[in-house]
């Protein structure tokens, strides 16, 4: 059983008031991770479109407190379940002690300058700061990371690998207990798989693809009503 550590804090109901955190530095290669990271967060996001209470961010900063800057570091994609959103999003960061929670998830995308980063020292920092599960990315297959797919949970304080399993056509996938989804590694890409549906979430492409062919159909079946108003309208009788 995951088992998330229980933090002695004061909660702040109300917190945005406080000055935002400063922006993170950019990363020198952000670029060939951004495309990963940003559709990760808009999967995500689109399906937990309908809570109010949870929060898919990768903004900011993630500390335990403001005053020790040792631990501070800049997750790609976070998220939290039972929380106030858009105060977190005001603070430009998640504090921990004034949240009152850990973040339930993080993942890292891997890059040349930060891969081994990911799966040494951030590891650490996650598990001890009590992220439940902390999974890595790396679309190159494992050049950036030690594999190309990861995932941890996080168990009496101590990180246990997740089982992955290899499946049809070298797809490599390990089960998210609390998103309740697949993560998948397939061909580079990072696919969200619901195991309920058994259909992988629409990422922002295919989301757009889909809006794009719906009103497209929209507009077909709006021009095969006037055509027909206007045959009925020609038989009747005046």
């Amino acid at each position: 059983m995951t088992a998330k550590p229980t933090f002695r804090v004061r909660v702040e109901d109300r917190y945005s008031h406080i000055k935002p955190l400063p922006d993170p530095p950019k990363k020198l290669d952000a670029m060939q991770e951004s495309r990963y990271i940003f559709n990760a967060r808009f999967v995500l996001k689109r399906y937990f479109r309908r809570r109010t209470d949870v929060l898919v961010n990768g903004y900011g900063y993630l500390c335990y407190d403001t005053r020790d800057r040792s631990n501070w570091t800049v997750p790609d994609c976070v998220v939290a379940l039972g929380i106030d959103p858009v105060a977190i999003v005001a603070r430009n960061g998640y504090v921990i002690s004034e949240v009152g929670q850990p973040p339930d998830f993080v993942l890292e995308v891997a890059s040349e300058n930060t891969g081994q980063n990911d799966y040494t020292t951030k590891r650490n920092i996650y598990s001890a700061l009590g992220v439940a599960e902390y999974w890595r990315f790396d679309s190159s297959g494992g050049q950036h990371h030690d594999q190309p797919l990861a995932g941890d949970l996080l168990v009496e304080g101590v990180y246990q690998p997740v089982e992955l399993r290899t499946g049809a056509g070298g797809v490599i996938w390990g089960r998210s207990p609390l998103l309740g989804l697949d993560l998948c590694w397939y061909q580079g890409r990072l696919r969200f798989y619901d195991p309920v549906t058994r259909e992988y979430l629409l990422d922002e492409d295919e989301t757009a693809d889909l809006a794009e062919s719906e009103a497209a159909a929209r507009a077909e079946a709006e021009a095969e009503v006037r055509r027909l108003r206007e045959e009925l309208r020609r038989q009747t009788p005046k």
